[in-house]
């Protein structure tokens, strides 16, 4: 008789299968052309995703209890209206930008989604495998959800929950309540979703945040369950989720990526500034551009008592104005945008420091104005890239610019500083971490780095900083604390998870060390801010925005990487 004395798998060794089983089978259906939610391969990554009890959808597990943090997390990330469709069909850019189909983009992604009939959505993948498997994720979740709006409606003997009468009602009056039959109705749906009247409430108003963006809580839950109730009750209903043809071919092929680096390239060579140093900063669209001209473009007309302030003002909604203010001085200063209709959906902007005056940089930011006039260092400030994009850019753009007319140029890179936010493991929201290795999920790969930034550049300004290996997820929706917490306490010693660091490595050790397009001793720089803790119940991103706690990190580390471009230590 044998017997097995292996030891049982701990819950993080559970977890990685899951994900790795996730990964398998998301890429396995992808390649076949399409699947059903409710069939045998949908049935494996609910499974999966069961087993795995990601941290950001919370109470996923629970047999009754809707999660309504995590599918507002979701619904943020889809199209307005998916929640009524039955099927949904990932395409390339193949189109539709040029079709009378209303655009719908997400609140919290760029991507081009279509809603071409009352069943069907089209939701544009430009992005590579990461887009295509978070939107497979967050579907796979949804529809999880709506099961289980539908198992709430229905009693034991087939009939329909009386509060679901009262729901349908609504939604065909409209959809909308009037205020002082808002809570009555909030009842009713706090019986279909398992949750307490205080829970749906919160929920009904953090949808209202994004109204634009989506179709509040009533239609979103009416939709989920009347979709799912007509897949049990009609034929030739079931739920649908459909690859193109065209998007399964050229995903990986870096289609986008190169047509995008091309136009930037072409643009530089145009404008004569191929000769420069080029710094490319991979941020958001505004930081730079305010530190750089904020203090300038508003000094006769605004007041503060120091940058961090002055950023908070600007990051007001009702300031329309003085960004407005600050975005006219600054294209007659040197800044040059690039949009991008391509399909990496990466906004750029080019700053020419020959153009900026030094008295007007804030005196928060060192700088030498000597060496900016002689030097006149080119800014290449890049949109946060998704995951695997952030390879297929940045490979893309330290290529060298090959215009078939002429020799090919090399642009003189001169450093690549990454800034972006991160879950944190070891400190609170609005912490920062400073890297000295990627750790890649799910592989052997691993790329350590000789990061420019250290904490000492961060020291004396109130926030914590931390020091250490960050691990690059798959997946941030795929984590849960048993991995994290292996992360954290083994012997990899990590401070942190972000989706893009590895790929960004990747891309420059490639070009550095091995194919020559950059020095081999470019400047690195990478620092993130915690825009959550997934080790702490309640404070991981579908608990909410870091609102204006996120302000003052984004800006230090903007500060920071300004001051190493423009007065460079000997």
């Amino acid at each position: 008789m044998h017997t097995d004395f292996s030891p049982p798998l701990t819950r993080a060794q559970e977890s990685r299968l899951a994900i790795e089983r996730l990964y398998i089978t998301m890429r396995h259906l992808f390649n076949r052309g399409f699947y059903k939610p409710s069939g045998v391969s949908g049935e494996e990554i609910r499974q999966a995703l069961l087993t795995l009890r990601p941290e950001i959808y919370g109470s996923v597990n629970d047999p009754q209890r809707v999660e309504l943090d995590g599918l507002v997390y979701v619904m943020d990330r889809l199209p307005k209206g998916i929640e009524a469709c039955r099927v949904i069909t990932l395409v390339s850019r193949e189109g539709f930008e040029h079709s009378r189909f209303p655009v719908l983009v997400p609140a919290k992604r760029r991507r081009n989604c279509y809603r071409v009939d009352a069943e069907q959505m089209v939701i544009e993948v430009t992005n590579g495998r990461s887009e295509i498997y978070d939107i497979l994720t967050h579907l796979t979740f949804m529809f999880m959800e709506a099961d289980k709006i539908r198992q709430n409606v229905f009693l034991e003997r087939g009939n329909k929950l009386r509060e679901w009468e009262k729901l349908e009602a609504i939604i065909q009056s409209g959809g909308s309540v009037k205020e002082d039959e808002r809570e009555l109705a909030l009842m009713y749906l706090s019986s279909i979703l398992g949750r307490t009247f205080e829970e749906t409430q919160q929920a009904y108003y953090r949808f209202e945040e994004t109204a634009g963006t989506n179709s509040g809580l009533f239609q979103i839950v009416y939709g989920l369950g009347r979709t799912s109730v007509r897949e049990i009750q009609e034929k030739n209903v079931d739920r649908e989720i459909n690859f193109t043809p065209m998007l399964r071919e050229r995903v990986g092929q870096h289609l986008y990526g190169e047509r995008w680096a091309t136009r930037i390239k072409q643009y530089i060579v145009e404008n004569g500034w191929s000769e420069r140093p080029v710094h490319i900063i991979s941020a958001n669209p505004h930081s730079v551009v305010n530190c750089l001209y904020a203090t300038a473009s508003l000094a006769e007309t605004t007041s503060w008592d120091n940058l961090f302030d002055l950023a908070y003002k600007l990051s007001q909604p009702a300031q329309q104005e003085l960004r407005r203010q600050v975005d006219d001085y600054a294209h007659t200063h040197g800044l040059h945008e690039l949009e991008d209709p391509g399909g990496t959906n990466l906004l750029v902007q080019l700053i020419d420091t020959a153009q900026i005056d030094p008295n007007g940089i804030p005196a928060e930011i060192a700088h030498d104005p000597v060496f900016i006039q002689s030097e006149k260092p080119l800014l290449l400030v890049m949109d946060y890239a998704f995951g695997e994009q952030a390879f297929e850019t940045l490979d893309e753009l330290l290529k060298p610019y090959d215009s078939h007319e002429a020799e090919p140029c090399e642009l003189k890179v001169a450093s690549i500083s990454i800034m972006g936010k991160a879950g944190i493991l070891t400190g609170d929201k609005g912490d920062l971490m400073i890297p000295t290795a990627h750790i890649f999920e799910g592989t052997a790969d691993n790329y350590p780095l000789d990061n420019d930034f250290s904490t000492s550049d961060f020291e004396g300004f109130g926030i914590g900083v931390f020091e250490g290996a960050m691990i690059t997820v798959l997946g941030t929706s795929l984590q849960n604390k048993d991995i994290l917490s292996y992360f954290k306490n083994s012997s990899w010693k990590a401070i942190g998870l972000e989706m893009e660091g590895a790929h960004y490595q990747k891309a420059i050790q490639s070009h550095a060390k091995i194919r020559g397009s950059v020095r081999p001793d470019i400047k690195i720089r990478y620092a993130y801010y915690a825009s959550d803790n997934p080790l702490i119940t309640g404070a991981t991103l579908a608990s909410g925005s870091l609102g204006t706690l996120g302000v003052k990190p984004t800006y230090l580390i903007t500060m920071k990487c300004l001051e190493k471009i423009l007065k460079p230590s000997e």
